[in-house]
């Protein structure tokens, strides 16, 4: 069964509820199961639109704290009150853009436990990054600092250079990425693939040697296309 994550980064209006219930209609997918990250404000009407569904709810970052003084930030045990079960932590757009460190994404990690929610933890490097053959030294950096103690986990890696690019690695460059990984997570840790992941490529990437599923970006937005990506992990229907 492998992992189907939509992650909606910022876009959606309560109107987009539509989507989800487009996702609830189609049923279950033989060979995966579906999650969709919406916005924080999206998230508890997300939730009980999919309530008892097929469909789970997650959300796309959290803060480590509980509660306090943090403007603007929300807590991993609000998104748990919200209806969410997964949190995504350390995507690539954070650590540039707002400058999380592996420190900052491993508290983060530690706040999903603390709120009853799996993390998702993304890791990657940049195009320079793998030009100078310094991708799984990256990784291993990323994953040693990033990941929190015992408890469910979901990694994904989403090669920086291939996020909203429409470039994505070759399958061999996805296997030897995904066994690095594999090998260093507990057993049974779904790893994702993330990077312009689209209905075109997604059957020959979902069938790489440890890939557990798909970190989905603007293909997510679109029910059929996120339906035909999950009809294309490996024990659905062809």
């Amino acid at each position: 069964m492998q992992l189907i994550v939509g992650n909606w980064k910022m876009h959606g209006r309560l109107a987009s509820v539509a989507l989800v219930e487009a996702l609830v209609r189609a049923g279950p997918i033989p060979g995966a199961r579906l999650l969709v990250c919406p916005p924080a404000t999206l998230v508890a009407r997300f939730a009980e639109t999919a309530r008892q569904s097929h469909v789970g709810i997650g959300a796309q970052d959290c803060h480590a704290e509980p509660e306090g003084a943090f403007t603007g930030d929300i807590a991993a045990e609000m998104l748990a009150d919200a209806g969410a079960t997964h949190v995504i932590v350390g995507h690539s757009e954070r650590r540039t853009g707002h400058g999380e460190t592996d420190p900052v994404v491993h508290a983060k990690a530690a706040a999903a436990y603390r709120a009853g929610l799996t993390p998702i933890v993304c890791v990657g490097e940049t195009l320079a990054e793998r030009e100078a053959g310094a991708t799984l030294a990256i990784l291993g950096r990323q994953l040693e600092g990033s990941l929190p103690g015992a408890g469910p986990l979901v990694v994904a890696y989403e090669p920086v250079w291939a996020i909203g690019t429409g470039r994505t690695p070759t399958p061999a460059e996805v296997a030897e990425v995904h066994g690095f990984i594999a090998a260093r997570v507990p057993a049974g840790t779904p790893v994702l693939y993330g990077g312009s992941v689209r209905p075109d490529n997604a059957r020959a990437l979902l069938a790489v040697p440890n890939v557990g599923g798909a970190l989905v970006g603007g293909a997510s937005l679109t029910p059929r296309d996120f339906l035909a990506i999950a009809s294309a992990a490996p024990g659905s229907a062809p």
